[in-house]
């Protein structure tokens, strides 16, 4: 599929914090550890001084970013004491969390989750999401837990347990069970898992989750069952029946131009390469990246403006496009229907003008109104260069992005 080496950027979601998702969990009867959210470190040690008050053993001090591996970068800490807490609470607020899902620049740590450490007995790992081949949601289950679920398939894919359930039926309790017992659950613990995993799907069905993900999902020693972390996404395009989960939104989180971009109604999602891509429709997006890749080139975004786009919203997307300090040439691939090409040409040519760029632009453009659209980008005086194939387009856009300066 060409679409896996993006790494789904068609698929829109909203991400929110563990603490978030824990709020979430135990509102619907899913257990989780006590513990607060805490954004100073007056507050930190506040939550820190009540859990110990309230006779916990111990408290983990946990960065909150939208990114794993926290705890291998150095943001998850267990703290015995209060004074541990301060000094674990005083690294991680504000400090510049770098994991493998960070990249090299990191994430800023701007809250804290503080909780009462747990008796662990076994770390297991919980996974709902929706199977795009069964169109069905299915329920993951691995003695795993702890580790990254990808790595975990890679190397032993039957050590992961897989139920599917009908959208029909529902969750059964029959199929909890199954999953309990492939987990080596105790006979004490197997209704607790049952429950459990029926509170995970209601979650996951009425929040319109696209990804719900407990890792680990631990058992105690008194035979108790806890989702000691929590990851959560949901599908970005329901989140109009969802006004409460839309508030949960941490746009500091995000790509500054994805946020920038999502004002306008644009859809917009940074890659690593250096030529720019604007495209109106999201299969054409996806092959025109390939395409850029198949002539040697690397794109450097996804960017459908969509099929009804006007003229501003053209030039909102061309000066994103240009906020991008990688970028070395723009692709223009436009297919004019809803969008007539010369809506399109008048917007890129105000917008080259009015952020006076310096990069090739390169165009491919068919549709409603194409020969109007080229007379407006020739009668410009810019210096436009244009392919009559989307295949001529890419060879011409990777050869000025290699030639740029």
């Amino acid at each position: 599929m060409p679409n896996a080496r993006y790494g789904g950027v068609l698929d829109q979601v909203m991400k929110i914090h563990e603490y978030q998702a824990k709020d979430i969990l135990a509102k619907y009867g899913v257990a989780v550890p006590r513990g607060e959210v805490a954004n100073t470190l007056e507050q930190a040690l506040d939550v820190a001084r009540r859990l110990f008050m309230a006779g916990a053993s111990g408290v983990v001090v946990k960065a909150q970013i939208h990114a794993g591996g926290r705890g291998k970068g150095g943001g998850v800490k267990v703290a015995k004491t209060h004074s541990e807490a301060e000094d674990y609470a005083k690294q991680i607020l504000g400090m510049q969390l770098v994991t493998h899902q960070t990249g090299p620049q990191g994430q800023k740590v701007r809250r804290l989750l503080v909780e009462e450490t747990a008796a662990i007995d076994r770390e297991l790992y919980l996974g709902v999401v929706l199977d795009r081949v069964t169109s069905k949601i299915v329920f993951m289950a691995s003695k795993a837990g702890g580790m990254e679920i990808e790595e975990v398939a890679a190397k032993d894919p039957d050590a992961i347990v897989k139920e599917y359930i009908d959208p029909a039926v529902g969750f059964q309790p029959y199929q909890g069970r199954k999953l309990a017992f492939a987990l080596g659950l105790k006979p004490v613990q197997i209704n607790q898992a049952v429950h459990f995993m029926q509170g995970l799907y209601k979650v996951f069905v009425e929040t319109d989750a696209s990804l719900l993900e407990i890792n680990p999902f631990i058992t105690t020693k008194d035979d108790k069952l806890l989702a000691l972390d929590c990851k959560m996404n949901f599908d970005d395009n329901a989140m109009f029946r969802h006004k409460d989960l839309k508030e949960l939104r941490d746009v500091t989180e995000e790509d500054p131009l994805e946020v920038e971009a999502s004002t306008y109604s644009l859809n917009y999602i940074k890659l690593d390469g250096n030529i720019a891509c604007m495209v109106n429709g999201a299969g054409l997006a996806m092959a025109t990246m390939d395409i850029i890749q198949y002539a040697g080139g690397s794109p450097a975004n996804f960017l459908d403006v969509g099929g009804g786009a006007s003229q501003e919203q053209i030039e909102r997307a061309f000066e994103i496009l240009l906020s991008d300090q990688h970028v070395k040439a723009i692709f223009i691939n436009i297919f004019g229907g809803i969008l007539r090409v010369d809506t399109l040409a008048q917007g890129v040519v105000a917008a080259a003008i009015k952020t006076n760029v310096k990069v090739p632009i390169v165009l491919r453009l068919e549709g409603t109104n194409v020969e109007q659209g080229r007379k407006i980008l020739k009668d410009s005086g810019l210096n436009f260069l244009v392919g009559e194939t989307m295949q001529d387009a890419a060879q011409i856009v990777v050869a000025a992005a290699k030639g740029a300066k």
